[in-house]
């Protein structure tokens, strides 16, 4: 069975939880300066989040297919919300299939020291918004 009952409950928790990254002064400014959009393809259950990194201030959309990404990862959510965690190391994940990434591969590894204080504030936003549930 998998770790998120619907789209829906995965987009509220994962888009919420963009949408604190996006806001944080020690994670907003470094994403901005990659100037990416990077689509995050999700599945069990079916979701698309795309970061556009791109202008002044990040932006996150659902389900966007207008957008043209640069970076594109596909994974199931299960194994999102255990990277999130901390629990996934995103090169042995990409090494074994779990995340599939098309796109500048180095890029994409200079956003980890950018996005490292994200596995504290996980764990945080999920406790605030009463999702203890996923808490691993």
């Amino acid at each position: 069975m998998a770790l998120f009952e619907s789209s829906e409950e995965l987009q509220n928790v994962l888009f919420g939880f963009f949408n604190i990254i996006t806001k944080d002064p020690q994670i907003a400014p470094k994403l901005l300066k990659s100037k990416l959009i990077i689509r995050f393809n999700y599945t069990e259950p079916d979701l698309t989040i795309t970061a556009d990194c791109s202008g002044e201030e990040i932006k996150v959309f659902v389900n966007d297919t207008n957008l043209k990404p640069e970076v594109e990862m596909w994974m199931k959510a299960e194994i999102a919300h255990k990277f999130w965690m901390g629990k996934v190391n995103l090169l042995i994940a990409l090494t074994r299939k779990q995340m599939i990434a098309k796109g500048p591969i180095p890029k994409i590894l200079q956003l980890l020291p950018a996005i490292t204080p994200a596995y504290a504030l996980y764990p945080e936003y999920l406790k605030n918004n009463g999702w203890e549930k996923y808490l691993i």
